[in-house]
């Protein structure tokens, strides 16, 4: 079926023609793919990760940013605010938690309260709505355990969660007609007369007329492959602690006042329930170093406890780390290049993950209006996700166990995450292959034990599904196998 996977650990195979490839499957990528497949057109996606979501769009604080911060005139300015307003009904449509919770920007001195009204000006020139400068004692009657003497108040800011948003744009993607090819890692952009001609891959050639880079922290190798590599991408890194459910800081997001690289390390509700504080703000060397550290955690709680000082790592059930594509320009790199049907979607660092819908919008304007593409009749914009078991009402529950067994066996104690959850996310178009992908669908092994109980039954439930012996099952890819037989030890 176009769109699937393939079988098992074995990928779809990679066609040898398309009308556009789009290359990363993040945040962008699949947008993009879920936007032009609303058009009479081939689409390919490669990804040379096994599966999608797993860059720089897993690993953030899942922000639904307002558009206060961006530089009036710049392209984060202009996609962070269309983006914001689509994301409503863009969760509405593929049925992912979202939640406009608002988010305040806090003075905790008094010499920090001019830059609040520096926010707001450069808010209102943006065109965000609901801006409003509060007071301490307001804001300690919304946040009791904020520390500020003012605050900005910017009420469209929201949480999304980015591990079903993405899967969740592939999987829409998949049902209408996009091709998702994995483990195809982009070898080469094939250029003739100034024009786009093909996408060679590690596992195939695809003649395409249009190539779209979202490779993320790539994008600027993938550039250079076609002979448009005039900026560079720098990975900075970012490193997160989680807390427990049964800790609640904050109901609306904390913002500390922003300095010129950063929006500062924030405490944060998740749609998930946890709390968040984080990010740092690191320039690192290597595009793969997703390790924390002890100092860069230390600072996360350092800045954090100066908004909340109840902050307690005692509670937090894990720490990670996330990788943001710095561009050399100080902008978004979104658009035509000087070849002829290559277009970047590059250097889509924060507020990316708010850009991201309306940047699909833009790409495919410029690629529906140029091929005179027709729209498809038999589109399916709406896809419905499986219920969440743990979500429901016991008499839900019971009715659901009734219609199907599985739903009553309880894989994941933490999250409440039942067999027949999991192996939906198996079973879908573009779906999980690997442990970290199924945590990521359903939050198996993303709760207080981390995986403690449910790692035995998801080793058991992936193996039967892909149809592989238990040691060749992942976390994430070759090289993460989690046993090994007697023989290897």
């Amino acid at each position: 079926m176009t769109g699937a996977t393939g079988t098992g650990l074995e990928p779809a195979a990679v066609p040898d023609h398309a009308d556009v490839v789009i290359i990363g499957g993040g945040v962008s990528g699949c947008s993009v793919a879920r936007e032009l497949s609303r058009y009479a057109l081939r689409i390919v996606l490669v990804e040379k990760e096994w599966e999608v979501n797993w860059g720089s769009s897993h690993a953030n604080s899942a922000m639904i940013h307002s558009g206060l911060d961006p530089k009036p005139g710049t392209l984060k300015a202009r996609f962070n605010l269309r983006g914001n307003q689509l994301y409503p009904e863009l969760c509405r449509q593929l049925d992912v938690p979202f939640r406009q919770c608002g988010a305040h920007v806090v003075a905790v001195t008094e010499s920090e309260i001019p830059q609040l009204h520096e926010l707001l000006e450069r808010g209102r020139a943006n065109g965000v709505p609901g801006l409003e400068l509060i007071s301490g004692q307001t804001l300690r009657e919304r946040e009791p355990l904020i520390v500020g003497v003012a605050a900005l108040w910017a009420p469209t800011t929201g949480i999304v969660s980015t591990h079903q948003l993405v899967p969740a744009l592939a999987e829409n993607a998949a049902a209408n007609g996009v091709t998702f090819c994995l483990e195809a890692r982009v070898e080469d952009i094939e250029v003739e007369d100034d024009a786009v001609k093909a996408v060679q891959t590690s596992r195939g050639r695809i003649e395409a007329r249009w190539v779209v880079n979202a490779a993320g922290l790539w994008a600027d190798e993938v550039a250079q492959m076609a002979g448009v590599g005039d900026f560079s991408i720098r990975p900075r890194k970012g490193e997160y602690y989680v807390f427990d459910k049964e800790v609640r800081y904050v109901e609306a997001i904390a913002f500390p006042t922003p300095t010129s690289t950063t929006k500062g390390i924030t405490v944060a509700p998740t749609v998930d329930g946890n709390t968040l504080i984080g990010p740092s703000s690191e320039d690192v060397e290597s595009k793969e170093d997703l390790s924390t550290t002890a100092a860069g955690l230390a600072r996360v709680v350092k800045h954090a406890q100066r908004l909340c000082p109840s902050v307690d790592t005692a509670e937090a059930i894990t720490s990670y780390a996330g990788l943001r594509a710095v561009p050399s320009t100080g902008d978004f790199i979104v658009g035509p290049t000087r070849v002829k049907g290559f277009l970047n979607v590059a250097g889509i660092e924060s507020p990316g993950l708010t850009a991201a819908p309306a940047i699909a919008e833009y790409i495919a304007g410029l690629i529906v209006s140029a091929e005179q593409s027709a729209r498809r009749p038999d589109f399916v914009g709406e896809r419905r996700a499986l219920p969440r078991f743990a979500d429901l009402s016991p008499e839900e529950q019971a009715k659901l166990v009734a219609e199907d067994a599985a739903w009553g066996h309880i894989v994941c104690r933490c999250e409440q995450v039942t067999r027949k959850e999991v192996l939906a996310a198996v079973r879908s178009p573009v779906g999980a292959r690997t442990l970290d992908g199924i945590k990521f669908r359903t939050r198996a092994g993303a709760g207080r034990c981390q995986g403690g109980f449910c790692l035995p039954r998801l080793l058991e439930l992936l193996s039967e599904e892909l149809g592989i012996p238990p040691e060749a099952v992942t976390r994430r890819g070759p090289g993460s196998e989690v046993l090994r037989r007697r023989d290897e030890a």
